[in-house]
């Protein structure tokens, strides 16, 4: 039998560290520093250094909402919060719409990188992406206890992995890998930033699990922060030995931690980048599995869903219905994937475009609710900021936009 009971406070700020890397570390990390360099050479380690501190402001306004009103609801709670239900339940209906769109091409990726280790087809990673995103459900239902722990270790593996790439190719690094340091100017360092800002997203998710955290108020700043630090040293320290080694303008820049372990390692390289390539992909699809679970529940108990969804597993105490319902919709993606053969870019640009609409709602709801001034600011920057990015998506944002104008319509009684 179900029950209605309140979700387990388990997750200590060790666990919440692992969840939020594994959240925004993806399968970027292995392709975005050599198209970086590609684009703006010596000059993308600026870019890297920028973004990371363009993403702060975002994150100290995400930590202050998450620690002071820990709602499993996250950014559809605090816009609430902020501007009413009818903006409430746009919030949690947008994060809705993205994520059977966005979810099974992540896992897919990962799926990928595995298959080519074994000369696999199209047919084999599908099922590979789809037993990658039924291991994800499965330890999400036994708890956020266990969920945590084996994030932990998964991401600990990865870090480990990027750190013995980074010392294997520190001897590569040449000076004259960083002249001249603006070839392209500095328009190029511009555009890629842009490039790389989805590289720093992610950290909204630590916002759906904020009630299960033991001690919120103080655990949730240091997951947030720790996961900070470590996911900008990451980026930094590869940006730096892709740079440094020149491997980037060698040819194809998708396989240049390849070429880059090769340098040191021969072809041992291409199996170690294909596994890391598939755990780095189920590190977002576990955290955003948990994250999306617990945002659906706590609609359902705001009304917006059947109470069904609003229930706990009577053993586990997870929103197990949730996540049941969760592997129908991307199962189907997946097999409609395959058969249709579908491109994997605009599945990956419609979730990118409706995430950035829904941070700049979270942020502008942080400006208005938070009691601090300077909580008020950094949600006032981080919301301009994604705002402005949102209107570079291109006709990605045409999903989003009419999405929000059903609910403006449909509910309009909600929001005048």
């Amino acid at each position: 039998m179900a029950s209605s009971g309140e979700l387990k406070k388990s997750i200590t700020w060790l666990h919440g560290t692992a969840m939020t890397i594994g959240a925004v570390i993806g399968a970027g990390i292995l392709v975005l520093p050599a198209i970086a360099a590609d684009i703006a050479g010596p000059a993308s380690l600026a870019s890297w250094l920028l973004m990371g501190l363009i993403s702060l402001p975002m994150l100290a306004a995400i930590a202050q909402m998450s620690s002071r009103y820990p709602n499993s609801g996250g950014i559809a709670a605090y816009a609430q919060q902020a501007f009413g239900p009818g903006m409430g339940r746009l919030a949690g209906f947008l994060i809705f719409s993205a994520m059977p769109i966005g979810l099974p091409p992540t896992a897919l990726i990962g799926a990928n990188y595995l298959c080519s280790l074994f000369g696999w087809g199209t047919g084999a990673a599908h099922i590979a992406a789809g037993a990658l995103i039924l291991t994800a459900v499965a330890l999400n239902l036994r708890g956020i206890e266990l969920s945590g722990k084996s994030q932990l270790f998964i991401v600990s593996a990865i870090l480990l992995i990027l750190i013995f790439v980074v010392l294997s190719s520190l001897a590569e690094i040449r000076p004259a890998n960083f002249t001249p340091f603006l070839p392209h100017g500095l328009d190029a360092v511009g555009h890629t930033m842009s490039l790389l800002f989805f590289a720093f997203l992610g950290w909204e998710m630590i916002g759906h699990l904020a009630e299960e955290f033991k001690d919120p108020r103080r655990d949730i700043p240091l997951s947030l922060g720790a996961a900070y630090v470590i996911v900008n040293i990451v980026y930094l320290a590869i940006a730096l030995v892709v740079v440094g080694s020149g491997v980037y303008k060698s040819g194809n820049p998708n396989i240049a931690m390849v070429s880059l372990i090769k340098l040191r390692w021969g072809e041992p390289a291409a199996v170690l980048v294909g596994l890391l390539g598939f755990v780095v992909c189920y590190c977002p699809v576990h955290t955003y599995i948990a994250g999306f679970s617990r945002l659906f529940y706590a609609q359902a108990r705001e009304g917006y869903f059947p109470k069904c969804f609003g229930e706990l597993h009577p053993l586990y105490g997870t929103p197990f219905r949730a996540l049941q319902l969760f592997v129908p919709l991307n199962l189907s993606l997946l097999f409609l994937s395959w058969a249709l053969s579908w491109d994997l870019k605009p599945l990956l640009g419609i979730p990118s475009a409706t995430f950035l609409l829904v941070y700049t709602i979270g942020m502008f709801s942080a400006a208005k609710v938070l009691p601090v001034r300077s909580g008020r600011i950094c949600g006032l920057l981080s919301g301009t900021l994604s705002l402005a990015v949102f209107a570079f998506s291109g006709w990605y944002m045409l999903f989003p936009l009419a999405v929000a104008l059903y609910f403006v319509v449909r509910y309009k009684k909600e929001f005048f």
